[in-house]
């Protein structure tokens, strides 16, 4: 696939779907606040250790900042980045979840949610006789 050469960035190493990558976008997509590194534990679900270490590695490469009690942040001259997590949330919006998808958290999406289990059998009997009827 073509690369517009004014956007690209080859010296940046972000992958989507890795902890780095998640890291850097959350930072990114809330540029006004710093983060210590059990918030970040916490707002990813990633073990402390993991989430220390990639802030670190973060801070040395220049994609975030550090403030000098230890708050990782966004930096405001990183537009390739900010590209990047655009682009992220881009493709999340066209690929991402689907909005008729069945899942278990939203049980009203499920097609017989609201009935029972006699109606919904009393239902299937019906059309198993009607069935049954168009096939004699």
């Amino acid at each position: 696939m073509p690369v517009l050469l004014d956007d690209h960035d080859p010296d940046l190493s972000l992958r989507p779907g890795t902890t780095k990558s998640n890291v850097v976008a959350f930072l990114y997509r809330h540029p006004d606040w710093g983060y210590a590194p059990r918030e970040i534990t916490d707002a990813l679900d990633i073990p402390r250790g993991t989430a220390t270490t990639t802030l670190a590695r973060l801070a040395d490469e220049g994609y975030v900042g550090k403030t000098d009690d230890g708050y990782y942040h966004a930096l405001d001259d990183r537009t390739d980045i900010r590209r990047y997590v655009a682009s992220l949330d881009q493709v999340d919006r066209l690929f991402g979840r689907h909005r008729d998808d069945a899942t278990p958290e939203t049980p009203e999406r499920r097609i017989g949610a609201d009935r029972t289990d006699a109606e919904l059998d009393a239902e299937l009997d019906a059309l198993e006789d009607e069935l049954d009827g168009k096939n004699e």
